[in-house]
């Protein structure tokens, strides 16, 4: 049994208590919470600052580890892309220890649930004896619609291959056909299946979606990706893919740098499990811009944190990524912050009962 104190407790769910002390057994398992002030016992470990639940890392793409610092910063998405592209090639041995160091820094930092994207199983074994609590997601990429059912094939067959939480998802609007986005919903009819798309992570994506045009078209010919049958929308890829969207499923909205607060008040018009996720860091890696992070306190569902990957940031720490959001915010306070970085994540991924407060 070990008992633990701070100056504050933030407990999440509860009142903040000054002076609190928390009791654990041997495993981390919290026993009790009180303010009883028993300042000379002994056995109380004290700590200057605050207690809080374990972080809850929603977004992350553990197999890009060994790009850190691979990938040059403020380049733009679509030149981020390219790169990881062509250089995430490595021997497997290099894959495997740069993942392993990734989990074990998470770990150090105090992630204890990541929800992790995965285009390959290399991951796997080191998901099943992490200490962390890992859900994947499959992402499925393919803006040809006539490889639909090839690509779900894929997806499925990929997912047998983890021992850890799963679940099929789609890349990012860019990346995929409206067919893509009708058979991922008709397949969540029959299943459980948590949703990660990353959204509006660059004004490109609304160039494409509302006229056909812009940069996404020379990166697709650039990497020979059949565009032919996507057409131009008229609206910005939100807008599109709102109605396609499966009711009964959660779904996290990842990066939403270029949201505008139409796109915010938009949802609300949706019966969605919808989460949204900031990964400010890998924002400034990527595009050096922020969302507009007060715009959200218009929105009816929870906020939560990712780190992205190493590609795309210089360490994974949800305590880095929430001083950013608290730098650059006037609406929200910290405890806010804190919610998102804990209970809410733990919500998205199902894991509210045993993570993300003090209870």
């Amino acid at each position: 049994m070990r008992r633990f104190s701070a100056d504050f407790i933030y407990t999440i769910t509860g009142e903040i208590i000054p002076k609190g002390i928390v009791v654990t057994d041997d495993e981390g398992k919290i026993l009790a919470i009180t303010d009883e002030k028993v300042s000379l016992d002994p056995h109380i470990e004290r700590y200057d600052g605050i207690i809080t639940p374990g972080f809850i890392n929603t977004h992350c793409h553990l197999e890009l580890s060994h790009l850190h610092q691979k990938i040059k910063k403020q380049q733009g998405l679509i030149s981020f892309i390219k790169e990881v592209i062509f250089t995430r090639n490595f021997p497997e041995d290099v894959i495997h220890e740069a993942m392993k160091s990734a989990d074990e820094q998470m770990r150090q930092n105090g992630i204890v649930a990541v929800g992790d994207i995965s285009n390959q199983a290399i991951s796997s074994e080191i998901k099943q004896k992490s200490k962390i609590k890992y859900h994947t997601f499959i992402e499925m990429i393919g803006l040809d619609a006539t490889k639909t059912e090839q690509i779900i094939k894929d997806a499925i067959a990929l997912k047998s291959e983890f021992k850890t939480p799963t679940s099929l998802t789609v890349h990012a609007p860019y990346s995929i056909s409206k067919n893509l986005l009708k058979e991922l919903r008709r397949y969540c009819k029959n299943n459980e299946n948590k949703i990660a798309i990353h959204l509006q992570e660059c004004e490109a994506e609304a160039e494409l979606y509302k006229h056909k045009t812009g940069s996404f078209l020379e990166f697709f010919k650039d990497l020979n990706i059949n565009s032919e049958t996507f057409k131009a929308q008229s609206k910005n890829s939100i807008q599109a893919i709102l109605p396609f969207l499966p009711k009964s499923q959660k779904i996290l909205f990842v990066h939403n740098t270029f949201t505008c607060l139409k796109d915010i008040y938009l949802t609300k018009r949706f019966d969605l499990d919808l989460f949204w996720c900031f990964c400010p860091n890998a924002n400034l890696y990527i595009e050096n811009i922020l969302p507009k992070i007060d715009f959200f306190k218009h929105t009816n569902y929870p906020i939560t944190i990712g780190t992205d990957s190493l590609a795309s940031n210089d360490v994974l720490d949800i305590l880095s990524e929430m001083k950013v959001l608290i730098k650059n915010t006037k609406s929200f306070a910290t405890a806010d912050i804190l919610k998102w970085a804990t209970i809410n994540g733990a919500k998205f991924l199902g894991l509210e009962n045993d993570l993300g407060s003090i209870e």
